[in-house]
C-alpha cells in the first residue's frame, strides 16, 4: 500500500520542517526571496523572472534596457548577530549578488542589498588559499548594512548605489523609518 502524502502543513498551520517561529521551510524561503527580487526588479522596470530550480550560478535573469542580460544570484538569511554568514563561491558567474535578510525576531521586515558583483568580492572574506574553503567568499550577516549600505534596495541595478540620492532606500532592520536607531 501506499502511503498517504505528507500534509503541506499540520494542524497548527505549520510547514513539516520549518524552524521554529515560522511557518516556511529554509527552501520556501530561499524561493520567495529568490521571486521577491525578480518582482522588485520587474517593478523598477527592469524585467526579471526566477529561473529553474539548480540553475548554475545565478537564480534571476533580469534585462535592462538597452543593456545585456544581468544575473542575479540570490542569497537569504534570517539576521543574527555573531557567527552567521552569507556565502557564494569565487568561481561562481553572477553580475550581481541580492542579499536578503530577513528580521530575526519572525516579522515580515526585510533588506534587500543588490551589490555588483566586484563589490562583493572586493568586501568578502576569503580564507588562506591552502585551506579546503579557499574558494569561499563571504559575509557576516551583521556586517551587511555597514559593507553595502549604498546598495539597499538598488533595484535600478545603480553601480554605485546611486538610487539612495533618488530617494529609493527602504527602512533598515532594527531601524526606525528615518534612519533613526
Amino acid at each position: 500500500m501506499d502511503a498517504a502524502p505528507k500534509a503541506a502543513v499540520d494542524a497548527d498551520g505549520v510547514t513539516p520542517g520549518a524552524s521554529a517561529g515560522r511557518r516556511f521551510t529554509s527552501k520556501q524561503m530561499g524561493d520567495a526571496c529568490e521571486m521577491l527580487v525578480a518582482a522588485e526588479l520587474t517593478l523598477a522596470g527592469i524585467p526579471a523572472l526566477k529561473v529553474p530550480d539548480n540553475w548554475p550560478h545565478y537564480d534571476v535573469i533580469a534585462q535592462p534596457l538597452g543593456a545585456p542580460a544581468q544575473r542575479i544570484s540570490v542569497k537569504s538569511r534570517t539576521f543574527k548577530r555573531g557567527a552567521a554568514y552569507v556565502d557564494y563561491k569565487a568561481g561562481d558567474m553572477f553580475d550581481w549578488l541580492a542579499i536578503v535578510i530577513l528580521s530575526g525576531e519572525g516579522g515580515a521586515l526585510r533588506q534587500v542589498y543588490m551589490v555588483p558583483k566586484a563589490t562583493a568580492d572586493h568586501h568578502a572574506r576569503r580564507d588562506k588559499p591552502t585551506s579546503r574553503t579557499a574558494n569561499d567568499r563571504y559575509f557576516r550577516i551583521d556586517e551587511v548594512e555597514r559593507l553595502f549600505s549604498a546598495f539597499s534596495s538598488n533595484f535600478t541595478l545603480g553601480e554605485i548605489g546611486s538610487h539612495k540620492k533618488k530617494g529609493l532606500g527602504q527602512e533598515t532592520i532594527g531601524q526606525a523609518p528615518g534612519g533613526e536607531r
